[in-house]
């Protein structure tokens, strides 16, 4: 599979896990677009918005999409990517994309098992399962409208790896 793959869906759904375990098993690179844009920008998301507003993040977002969709590449891909339609047409145009599936409770168990993960400044001030919850409702139609194919991505990473692998594979058998 030489397409860019991106995984797409909300924070604690595993894009980066399940995103580098299905880099290696296709025998691919792998980039977070959240941390190649922190590393290139020399601060964290969270100072990005802090300091220049979400539009601004957003904006910078879209390049970072844009400078790492490459050929044999697993792409990770931040929460609100998708709300741009730019992005969504940009991903469905340039790749495969899969929306990585999973239930608000999912969600919250991983945001509170990992908090560091979640280097995202809060979208809403709420607590974080009404965040979750609120930020999922909104998004959810976004990620399937962007999405090739949508998987479960409550199960673990290599379960999910081999849901992916198999909608690909029935995809090219198709």
């Amino acid at each position: 599979m030489t397409q860019p793959i991106f995984l797409v869906g909300p924070r604690g759904c595993g894009k980066s896990t399940v995103g580098l375990e299905l880099a290696h098993a296709c025998h691919s690179a792998f980039v977070d677009t959240d941390h190649w844009l922190q590393t290139h920008a020399g601060r964290s998301i969270a100072d990005i918005v802090e300091d220049e507003g979400w539009e601004s993040f957003r904006a910078r977002e879209t390049a970072a999409l844009e400078a790492v969709t490459a050929p044999s590449t697993v792409i990770a891909t931040g929460g609100g990517i998708i709300l741009a339609q730019h992005n969504r047409q940009f991903m469905r145009e340039n790749g495969i994309v899969i929306y990585l599936c999973a239930p608000v409770s999912t969600l919250v168990e991983r945001l509170e098992a990992f908090p560091e993960e979640g280097q995202r400044p809060t979208l809403t001030g709420k607590p974080i399962s009404e965040e979750v919850s609120d930020v999922l409702a909104e998004r959810d139609a976004l990620y399937r409208e962007a999405a090739h194919h949508v998987v479960d991505a409550s199960a673990s990473p290599k379960e999910v790896v081999i849901q992916i692998i198999t909608a690909l594979r029935l995809a090219c058998a198709s």
